[in-house]
């Protein structure tokens, strides 16, 4: 029983090349891995505006008296909501138009959302109508499909 041993001959060229060949190989899977991921689509939400940035107004009918309830945005957040045009005879009719105003403006700004506002029973109708302007100007400032970012 006689047995052959076989020998192999590797050039140490070949041996170096192969090996670049699987890491660059590995390096480039790892690189699709990462690019198109499932992590991809949930940062490609995040970057994307919701608002156009600007000053956004909406009229109010009060006693024939108009009024703009004013709100200020930048891409994604709601910074401001404020009354402009307020004749001294409407803050004089409507006492708590002022007071519920700043309450609304606050909890607008702290949520960044229009949902679960709070506000008393007596100032219902006056807050409601409130709420209501800024949605109206909300919905003007909000990205259309079309729109993009970098407008």
């Amino acid at each position: 029983m006689s047995s052959k041993t076989k020998i192999v001959v590797l050039h140490m060229k070949e041996v170096i090349y192969t090996v670049i060949f699987i890491v660059l190989a590995i390096v480039l899977i790892c690189l699709l891995v990462f690019m198109f991921g499932p992590g991809k689509k949930n940062r490609q939400a995040e970057e994307t505006a919701v608002y156009n940035p600007g000053v956004y107004t909406s009229s109010i009918q009060l006693e024939g008296q108009t009024l703009d309830v004013q709100v200020v945005v930048d891409e994604d957040h709601i910074n401001g909501v404020s009354l402009v045009n307020l004749d001294e005879t409407v803050a004089t009719m409507y006492p708590l138009l002022e007071s519920s105003m700043d309450s609304i403006s606050q909890q607008i700004c702290e949520d960044q959302s229009l949902d679960h506002i709070s506000y008393t029973v007596e100032n219902q109708y006056t807050a409601t109508i409130l709420v209501d302007a800024v949605e109206k100007a909300l919905e003007k400032a909000k990205v259309s499909d079309g729109d993009t970012a970098s407008e």
